[in-house]
């Protein structure tokens, strides 16, 4: 017991050590096999999850490699869970999670669009479940999330998007003439919870899946939400998100694309990515085969490369999983072997350094504001 109580007494101080020695507002963008999962951490040490990755056989794989960024940004808590909408490689291994760290408030955009199957179980029985001991919040745009030092505010939810700009934001958007409108989409993915975060001068945004007609709502005809410094980019990279109209008028500086192996990164969307004005780098999760020799990123930017390289790099995807499901291996090859996660430490003066955990090679971004 002794022995016990002297472990927890030296994790709790060296969660405190960490907490105060921050000066920076990290990011970490964690492969969960072209789900998603990011964590945020601000110099407080207050934290947010967005998204859990896969369920089913790959909760306990996803699961750990979150908790292993947990555990590199020494928190003993996650603060704020948000899950951007209700599909399985988004909340799959929340679960799995939630029996590991203390989650203390979950955050979600309310009931789903796109009802059977594991979704149903997953909001009847295990999400209240977990929710029922600690805080829940369904968010509307222009909500905040507290987290000290930092705005975070709602920007997108439950289909509904930001009616009054951000302070500074507000200009007409010219992009919006190259994004004409799509077919609807009428599932889960328009209704993903989206944020908007502010650390000083810098400026980032994370809009889980949202799709394409919805980003419009929100970009056109003004740009509600202003230039920013880093996205972390729709969707996985998929071409029915990622319109001109929201891309090119955010004109971050650098992107980050949570894609997996052949799953994102498609043509279309890159081509809109590279002609971004601003932009310097892309960085990526995972190597690309369905971007193609012509829409590749240098894999000095990319944190995990495929083993096992297919016969045809530009191989379309299967069709989508069903609701609440993630994706098969039959669909999206995956890994379980070791995972790596692109990091971003951002400092009050707009600067920020990304860094691939892969091959430690970082670039630093510096101050524009």
């Amino acid at each position: 017991m002794r022995a016990l109580l002297r472990l927890l007494v030296v994790a709790s101080c060296a969660a405190a050590v960490a907490a105060q020695a921050r000066s920076t507002f990290d990011i970490y963008l964690i492969d969960v096999e072209g789900g998603n999962a990011t964590l945020f951490v601000a110099p407080s040490g207050d934290s947010m999850l967005i998204d859990t990755g896969n369920g089913g056989a790959a909760a306990d794989r996803d699961a750990s490699r979150i908790m292993a960024a947990v555990t590199d940004a020494g928190l003993d808590r996650i603060d704020h869970l948000v899950t951007t909408h209700y599909h399985g490689d988004h909340f799959g291994a929340m679960q799995e999670l939630a029996g590991r760290v203390r989650i203390g408030n979950y955050i979600d955009h309310g009931p789903t669009v796109q009802s059977g199957g594991a979704v149903d179980q997953f909001l009847g029985e295990t999400y209240p479940a977990l929710y029922a001991s600690a805080g829940h919040m369904v968010v509307a745009p222009g909500d905040r999330v507290a987290m000290g030092g930092l705005d975070v505010r709602v920007v997108s939810s439950a289909g509904r998007v930001l009616r009054s700009p951000l302070r500074g934001a507000g200009a007409p958007n010219p992009a919006c003439e190259a994004s004409p409108r799509q077919a609807d989409d009428t599932g889960e993915n328009a209704q993903s919870v989206g944020l908007h975060f502010a650390f000083g001068a810098f400026r980032a945004a994370h809009l889980g899946d949202l799709t394409w007609n919805t980003e419009l709502d929100l970009m056109c005809p003004l740009n509600r939400l202003g230039t920013i410094d880093l996205l972390i980019v729709s969707h996985h990279g998929q071409p029915s998100s990622n319109s001109p109209a929201l891309v090119h008028a955010l004109a971050p500086r650098a992107a980050i694309v949570n894609n997996g192996i052949r799953k994102g990164g498609q043509p279309e969307a890159m081509r809109v990515l590279f002609s971004t004005p601003r932009l310097q780098d892309i960085w990526q999760l995972h190597v690309s085969q369905l971007s193609g020799p012509e829409y590749a990123v240098p894999e000095l930017f990319i944190a995990n490369l495929d083993p096992e390289p297919a016969d045809s790099p530009v191989e379309a995807p299967s069709a989508p999983a069903g609701p609440g499901r993630g994706r098969g291996r039959g669909q999206f090859p995956a890994h379980d072997g070791p995972a790596h996660w692109i990091k971003v430490s951002a400092r009050e003066d707009g600067s920020f350094t990304v860094t691939n955990a892969r091959n430690s090679f970082g670039k630093t971004y510096a101050a524009s504001r």
